[in-house]
């Protein structure tokens, strides 16, 4: 039972509650989903807000390599915990800025996730699968923040 219900909780956590289905752009889903976590993010000290992202990554790579093996894939586009990762560090290194500037931080982030210019695409490819999933994002969303912080 214990198996089962850590499945299910991969699934869920890996597919940020579903995100990660969606038909169309299932990274863009999860890059949107992670807004609200974004917001209330915002209301808490910035410690807080380090904390959740630190969280997140190691509950990602868990449910990333967890619900990739159980789907036998390397690397299922239906996982997006590392996109709402990558999005809530690229938005909180901005979290005090314009919401324009977060905005920015949003859409530059997916630049760099869709594009993945070196090192973000060497970082993908980290064994074990979950850590490769997990760590591209996390760079791409460093990359996205600091990207934004430079924006006027």
């Amino acid at each position: 039972m214990p198996s089962a219900l850590g499945s299910t909780a991969a699934r869920w956590l890996a597919t940020w509650f579903g995100c990660g289905l969606a038909p169309r752009a299932p990274g863009t889903a999860g890059s949107l989903g992670a807004v609200p976590l974004h917001i209330l993010l915002c209301r808490t000290p910035s410690a807080v807000h380090v904390a959740v992202v630190l969280l997140t990554a190691a509950v990602g790579v868990w449910a990333a390599q967890r619900y990739a093996t159980e789907r036998g894939e390397l690397d299922p586009q239906s996982v997006v915990i590392d996109e709402v990762a990558g999005t809530v560090i690229a938005m909180g290194l901005v979290r005090d800025h314009s919401l324009g500037a977060q905005l920015a931080a949003l859409v530059l982030f997916r630049i760099l996730d869709i594009w993945k210019p070196w090192p973000i695409r060497r970082v993908e490819h980290i064994k074990p699968v979950g850590a490769g999933i997990m760590f591209d994002d996390l760079l791409a969303g460093l990359g996205a923040g600091v990207l934004a912080l430079l924006i006027p």
